[in-house]
């Protein structure tokens, strides 16, 4: 496992932009799969984004294709969500996912480490 912290969040409205980051301890970050997941109260976990090891591919949830962008800098152990208009029903606690060694994917069961979580309200 590797610890994972998320930041970024906060309280927007709709129609602005955000960008989450996560953090990675590790000198291994290129060996990694990143994704990003969401979960609000009472929901399952939703997948959101993923981004491959080097980088160069990337996957989205149909909610979310087009106005958020995944991306990730190995040099400083990082991956990136940018969020562009920003919906109510994006409000939620932004999770950030890792797996070792393996090719991402849109299963949380996939990945073996996970942040703390950040929370992005959006507001009407």
């Amino acid at each position: 496992q590797v610890p994972l912290v998320e930041s970024g969040g906060g309280l927007v409205q709709a129609g602005d932009s955000l960008r989450l980051s996560c953090a990675a301890s590790t000198r291994a970050f290129s060996a990694y799969s990143m994704a990003w997941f969401r979960q609000t109260p009472g929901k399952e976990r939703e997948f959101v984004a993923s981004v491959s090891r080097p980088g160069e591919a990337t996957d989205y949830a149909d909610s979310v294709k087009d106005r958020f962008t995944i991306s990730r800098e190995n040099a400083k152990n990082t991956v990136f969500l940018q969020m562009r208009s920003l919906k109510p029903e994006d409000t939620a606690t932004y999770y950030c996912a890792a797996r070792w060694a393996r090719g991402p994917t849109r299963r949380g069961t996939d990945y073996g480490s996970w942040g703390q979580g950040t929370q992005v309200t959006v507001s009407s």
